[in-house]
């Protein structure tokens, strides 16, 4: 029996309904599987949490993180009470930041059973490979003076070692699927940090000759994400443009609440996070309604990080299945609640397992 050591981190609002949800489709393909077991050890760290310590989190709470093998995050957030730099600062971006996850995966999937905006949508299926510790959201600059005279620096910080780890797992991931990478630049109006990122792009691409790479300035490849997604492959991005990139394959799936993330720590030095893309939905926390599948999705990247893609790819196959069979929650046009959407897709779990077997 292989056990998982887990750190849970069900954080604020909609986090606490749709992680325990997560939490029972993995014990799920865990018993479906016979030689896995996982040890979940949950941390009641988040906005509450800082309303009465005056902290995110603990003082030894990265240390306490570096124990585990991976953690698993709901969503943070409780702008009417802690403000928003306060909450993501003090824990999300903390952890990041601390544990080196120095890589952001986003797919953006054309799942069946989902309505896509797009008037007349081809299967598509990207990955967002993004930069995460630092590029334009580096923490170098401030403000001087006040009133008239007030000035903000915001300093991009772009380093080769970062780039080119970034790129690296994206021609990776390139390499197990159709062998095309996208680099995101602007390199025609950022005169220093976008060409270093191009330089870095093609230094790398000489070590996988097999993968088809492209650039492309990020407001054309914004338009191509919405006219011809089916043509992308994986892209390959700065912090910010990932992050923009990122939820545009959100919206066109229908939905970025359905939409999962990893932050990774790929030299596994230390735990990586999962978490979906979604926020804490404050407006319907408590109500049993929230719709569980980005963090179930997220559930199935954590899987595919350990190793058990055989296991993830049966989530995947059972979120479908509740899609087509419209077994959604109202964000989606439906009328199921989160339990009804988790057990059904449980149900199409244990279906596929004993077709399978």
């Amino acid at each position: 029996m292989i056990k998982h050591s887990i750190a849970v981190i069900p954080g604020d609002g909609v986090g606490n309904e749709v992680v325990p949800a997560a939490l029972k489709v993995l014990e799920t393909v865990a018993e479906i599987h016979g030689g896995v077991q996982f040890e979940w050890t949950h941390f009641p760290w988040g906005c509450e949490y800082y309303l009465q310590h005056q902290v995110m989190m603990p003082s030894d709470g990265i240390a306490t993180l570096k124990s585990f093998e991976q953690i698993f995050l709901g969503a943070v957030g409780m702008p009417q009470l802690v403000p928003d730099h306060i909450s993501l600062g003090g824990l999300l971006l903390k952890i990041r930041q601390e544990l080196e996850q120095s890589v952001n995966v986003r797919p953006a999937k054309l799942l069946r059973g989902m309505k896509s905006p797009l008037a007349e949508p081809q299967a598509f299926d990207i990955l967002v490979v993004r930069e995460n510790s630092e590029g334009e959201y580096s923490d170098v600059g401030g403000r001087v003076h006040n009133g008239q005279e007030e000035l903000a620096l915001q300093t991009a910080v772009f380093t080769r070692r970062a780039s080119e780890r970034v790129m690296r797992y994206a021609f990776e991931q390139a390499q197990r699927r159709h062998g095309r990478v996208t680099s995101a630049t602007k390199s025609n109006g950022l005169a220093h940090s976008m060409p270093f990122w191009d330089d870095v792009l093609n230094t790398v691409h000489k070590s996988y000759p097999d993968v088809h790479t492209t650039t492309m300035h990020i407001d054309a490849l914004a338009a191509l994400f919405v006219m011809r997604p089916q043509v992308i492959d994986v892209v390959v991005a700065s912090n910010l443009f990932g992050d923009i990139l990122s939820d545009i394959g959100g919206a066109i799936m229908g939905s970025i609440g359905i939409a999962p993330a990893a932050n990774l720590n790929v030299e596994r030095r230390f735990p990586s996070m999962f978490e979906p893309v979604h926020g804490s939905a404050p407006d319907i926390a408590g109500q049993g309604i929230a719709n569980p599948i980005g963090q179930i999705w997220t559930a199935k990247m954590m899987l595919d990080f350990l190793g058990y893609e055989d296991m993830g790819n049966l989530i995947l196959q059972a979120i479908e299945h509740s899609l087509v069979e419209n077994v959604k929650t109202a964000d989606l046009g439906g009328t199921a609640n989160t339990s009804e959407v988790t057990e059904h897709i449980i149900s199409h779990i244990r279906h596929l397992a004993d077709h399978q077997a």
